[in-house]
């Protein structure tokens, strides 16, 4: 057997989610992907008109947007950064304004969320992909928050997928209740943009 091989990655979504967040935490070069992405991110948000991200906070080894976006939001008063908070009634998500040292509480999954900020509608809403595909098909952890979330979302928010380049997956096929991308960056770059403004 040759000393270069690869294991081909399980069809089985589960298992799939299982073995790309393995790799992610695995990657000896995990910090200078992200340092690669975050300029990706500060570059790519220069041409953008949104005054209001929804973002993340990473967890499992994912991509940690908010340096960047605390970048974006210093140019202009104006802009504002949120944080997803977990309508229980609806399991949607709703985003609360988030700064470095805003008081923070654990949601019920016990990852950190503001506490009593001001709520708003997002005009750009960045998402943290396990994988990705073509077409701006996502992998999840399989919640389904962000697919109800946008189902429901008026008007909805530009889509921007963020994550690293191993999580590609080109023959994932989106399921029916899967709303696509409008966006996709990696540490190597724009992958696909549906509006390059």
């Amino acid at each position: 057997m040759p000393a270069d091989f690869s294991l081909e990655p399980s069809r089985d979504k589960k298992v799939l989610r299982r073995q790309l967040q393995a790799e992610r935490l695995a990657m000896i070069d995990r910090h200078e992907r992200a340092m690669h992405l975050q300029r990706v991110l500060r570059v790519w948000l220069v041409a953008r008109k949104e005054t209001t991200i929804g973002a993340y906070w990473p967890i499992k080894g994912e991509f940690d947007a908010l340096p960047a976006l605390f970048r974006w939001s210093e140019a202009d008063p104006a802009r504002r950064i949120g944080l997803p908070v977990i309508d229980r009634e609806t399991k949607q998500l709703r985003f609360h304004v988030w700064y470095p040292g805003c008081p923070m509480e654990e949601d019920a999954f016990g990852i950190p969320k503001p506490k009593d900020t001001e709520e708003f509608q997002p005009q750009m809403l960045l998402v943290p992909c396990v994988g990705y595909g073509p077409g701006g098909v996502r992998l999840g952890y399989g919640g389904g928050f962000y697919d109800r979330t946008l189902a429901a979302i008026e008007p909805k928010p530009y889509t921007v997928g963020v994550g690293y380049s191993h999580g590609f997956l080109p023959w994932l096929q989106p399921e029916p209740h899967d709303v696509p991308l409008d966006a996709m960056l990696n540490e190597d770059g724009v992958v696909a943009d549906a509006d390059p403004q």
